[in-house]
């Protein structure tokens, strides 16, 4: 074999060992750099990259194991096989439990066995890296501006941002709760040229009418009682970048007059004061609601939704792109590993089959609580089906008796008429803690105390 197949550096304080092993592998095409010990390993390994590493185990000064061990803790992508004799069977042990790929005993049964040994590691550390590589290129094929997704749909979306990023244009999300509304804006906002300017962002319903119009447009000294000093309001604020109106089916009608005069007119009045102020703004707009339906219902202005409704973006629920849903869990995966210094490796097949089963009405947002929540109470290394709400586990509702399991234990979703149900099943899955109890059944600690009473509702029986 004259082609030159590898770097490989050779490590052992054998001379004799090292020159048989450089003459045996230079004369089948390696280029081989010897070595007397792991710490002279070491230089070499920072100095150029290698594609084989054949060590000693037992060596002075820096031995294979410690060699092994900095190997690993320096993240260096290089096999390892070590050398060694039969007898020092607990230290090759070791020595694989560090990470090595495979074993070579001394003296050397023949010089095939060394050759074939190589050519073995070679290969499985070429699928090791082409296994890498395909992760990495699928994770970025499927994750755009940190959403991540590969439905048809979804990559439209991501087609849709990237063609209408720079547009001064404003533009109208609408999805239901939980769906990335403001990741899409995000991704708008930070693959325009607008990206080193403010994305400021405000949830119309979310502050009282009376402080909405000086958040938005700002005040004059004395326009108000406690109006001790002028203030720039959020449109201000977001000069030369983007204002993100979150919720704004919630705008009063009185401020949706003053908001198109500021989208048509390109300038805002603060409260109070008499000059008008010229900007330069791009208007993202985001709406749970169908802004259509609220326009026939009287609680939107016309006028205003065909303004902000020029670049329409329809976010669609997870349940209708459920092919989302694993990329999505093992993007969470990851992201609550780091986070909460877990490792967990993986989703067993019933935990993504009761994942695919659900309909989400939380939605992305509810998929990510999940699958938190799951990683904080797993046991093991992988979650399964036991780690899940008892929501997931049983999505349907069963009868029993006069009631019914109802989906998750919110006294909101469900209705009054299972109120006391709801509250039996709470303490027992509770054990009989009310402040729990309080917590699953979204109420104040005063409120359960008083509808256990008014309910006469029993404590929960072992």
């Amino acid at each position: 074999m004259s082609a030159e197949v590898g770097r490989v550096l050779v490590v052992d304080d054998d001379p004799m060992l090292r020159d048989l092993l450089n003459d045996l592998l230079v004369s089948h095409g390696y280029q081989v750099t010897l070595a007397e010990n792991g710490q002279e390993a070491l230089l070499c390994l920072e100095n150029q990259p290698f594609e084989h590493l054949v060590t000693d185990i037992n060596m002075p000064v820096m031995d294979g194991l410690a060699l092994l061990a900095a190997v690993q803790s320096q993240g260096l992508q290089v096999p390892v096989t070590v050398v060694s004799a039969y007898s020092d069977m607990e230290n090759v042990v070791r020595a694989f439990k560090l990470g090595a790929s495979d074993f070579i005993a001394k003296p050397f049964r023949s010089e095939e066995e060394v050759l074939l040994t190589l050519k073995k590691v070679a290969e499985k550390h070429g699928l090791v890296m082409d296994n890498l590589r395909l992760r990495e290129e699928l994770q970025s094929r499927y994750v755009f501006a940190n959403i991540v997704a590969k439905s048809r749909v979804m990559t439209d979306i991501f087609a849709t941002i990237s063609k209408i990023a720079d547009y001064h244009t404003t533009v109208l999300i609408t999805g239901e709760s939980g769906t990335g509304k403001e990741l899409i804006t995000r991704a708008i906002h930070y693959n325009s040229s607008r990206k080193d300017r403010p994305l400021i962002s405000i949830n119309c319903g979310g502050i009282p009418e009376n402080l909405l119009e000086s958040e938005l447009f700002g005040h004059a000294k004395g326009a108000f009682t406690d109006a001790h000093r002028a203030r720039k309001g959020l449109f201000e604020e977001a000069n030369g970048g983007t204002l993100f109106l979150d919720e704004i089916a919630e705008l009063p009608l009185s401020l949706q007059v003053k908001l198109l005069r500021a989208v048509q007119e390109e300038e805002i009045r603060p409260l109070g004061d008499s000059r008008a102020i010229k900007l330069d703004v791009r208007i993202i707009a985001a709406s749970a609601k169908i802004l259509k339906d609220e326009v026939v219902a009287g609680r939107f202005r016309e006028d205003l939704y065909y303004r902000i409704n020029v670049l329409p973006i329809t976010v669609p629920p997870l349940r209708e792109r459920k092919e989302d849903i694993p990329l999505l869990a093992d993007h969470f995966l990851k992201k609550y590993n780091q986070r909460m210094g877990l490792q967990i490796e993986r989703l067993e097949p019933d935990y993504l089959q009761r994942l695919l089963a659900y309909d989400w009405p939380g939605n992305v947002r509810e998929l990510e609580n999940v699958v938190e929540r799951s990683m904080a109470l797993a046991e093991g290394q992988t979650l399964s089906r036991v780690d899940l709400p008892p929501e997931l586990v049983d999505p349907t509702a069963v009868a029993l008796g006069d009631h019914f399991y109802p989906v998750g234990y919110s006294v909101k979703k469900n209705g009054k008429t299972l109120e006391k149900k709801l509250i039996e099943l709470a303490l027992a899955e509770t054990g009989g803690n009310k402040t729990r109890a309080a917590a699953l059944l979204e109420l104040s600690i005063p409120a359960l105390l008083y509808k256990i009473k008014e309910y006469q509702v029993a404590p929960p029986t072992d």
